[in-house]
């Protein structure tokens, strides 16, 4: 017959400095293996988040990143013929050529230089991103020398509040808005009117071009004739895969050393919690002696020892768990490896990542509290009763 939970809650209860200590150690765990899914997830969501379903990037082949890219006037001008391209009301093409470029723009209160997107944006540019939407001022003018700012730009950088001048292309630019982007990679940009970029930088092709497909359906068919043009050297992604693309290899360094550093940390909380049950077994010899006496066998005293672990790892994982989820407040910043500019984003705290650490933290456990349980149960009746 199984021995009763009670029992071990209580055998935990008891104990309350070495439960609270190993649970502790275990939760610490918990939380940077969290926190470190949680960084890649909010990565992952923010540049995600950057593209829609239903529009499409067109580059220079190979090119890798919009800043890398070139596309000059006549390819454009081919891209926006193509009969996929959705119309607007007017009747115009729902296209947006663009030139992205960096600068240098010191950072509110330590004065740092960081480098900053610029983007040059069509007519359509913004009704191409609808989470974009303008919460302070208004949008620039076209054909004028107005910017507008995402808000992670305009809460961290100099000479991006309202109503401000920032020098950059050999003009002056005035600050006419704010805009937020929804959490998308946008917030991290500051947006002006693509003709007038394309002047101050001195730029003779845009860097890419952004179009709304008139049926997603169609891409297929829209990638082939343009890829197989040979007036045309391009590559056609849709806008979500191409920012899914931007996000892997700092993805994958992050969860590389998170991985790396959870293994670490999870063999120091697995020999606590080892310790914690070997001395737990050695305290109540006289228990498992009686215990064994009334009749529970062998895998019923082993049952209630791994149960013992496995209770104290879920209490790390509920505490470790509980702070992760706090880091949801927390927006960090880091230079995104495919532009070399700044991007700003957020923890983000999943479903599946609640699931993993779970299995994670009673993976611990078990490992943790295996040998103790199978010393326990492997004590001889008379042995263990002699030891009283």
């Amino acid at each position: 017959m199984p021995v009763p939970v009670a029992y071990s809650l209580r055998n935990l209860w008891a104990r309350k400095l070495t439960t609270v200590l190993t649970a502790g150690g275990m939760a610490l765990v918990v939380f940077v293996f969290a926190a470190v899914l949680m960084l890649d997830a909010g990565l992952r969501a923010t540049l995600v988040a950057t593209g829609q379903p239903d529009n499409i990037l067109v580059t220079r082949r190979s090119s890798g990143t919009e800043i890398q890219s070139g596309v000059d006037r006549a390819q454009a001008a081919i891209v926006e013929s193509q009969p996929e391209i959705a119309l607007g009301p007017g009747g115009a093409p729902v296209v947006s050529k663009e030139v992205v470029v960096l600068i240098a723009q010191p950072k509110r209160g330590t004065g740092v230089p960081t480098n900053v997107t610029v983007r040059g944006v069509g007519a359509a540019g913004l009704a191409l991103r609808p989470q974009v939407r303008v919460v302070a001022g208004r949008m620039f003018r076209p054909g004028t020398a107005e910017i507008v700012v995402g808000r992670s730009i305009a809460e961290r950088f100099e000479g991006t509040g309202l109503g401000e001048r920032i020098r950059f292309g050999g003009r002056e630019w005035t600050v006419v808005g704010a805009f937020d982007a929804g959490g998308s990679a946008f917030d991290s940009e500051l947006w002006g009117d693509g003709e007038q970029m394309m002047q101050a930088f001195r730029r003779q092709v845009f860097s890419s071009v952004a179009a709304r497909l008139a049926d997603p359906g169609q891409f297929d068919a829209l990638r082939a004739r343009l890829e197989a043009d040979p007036r045309l050297t391009l590559d056609v992604k849709r806008e979500r895969s191409f920012y899914e693309e931007q996000s892997q290899a700092m993805s994958n360094f992050i969860s590389y050393l998170g991985v790396t550093l959870s293994v670490i940390f999870s063999v120091g909380a697995m020999i606590g919690a080892m310790i914690t049950m070997y001395a737990a077994v050695a305290n109540r010899t006289a228990e498992i002696g009686a215990l064994r006496a009334l009749g529970f066998r062998r895998g019923a005293i082993l049952a209630a020892f791994l149960a013992e672990a496995l209770f104290l790892a879920l209490l790390g994982w509920a505490v470790g768990i509980a702070f992760a989820a706090a880091m949801q407040a927390v927006q960090i910043s880091t230079m995104n490896w495919q532009s070399f500019s700044e991007l700003a984003f957020r923890f983000t705290l999943t479903r599946e990542i609640v699931v993993k650490s779970l299995l994670f933290a009673l993976a611990m456990g078990f490992v943790g509290g295996f040998l103790p349980a199978v010393r326990a149960a492997r004590l001889r009746i008379v042995d263990a009763l002699r030891a009283a």
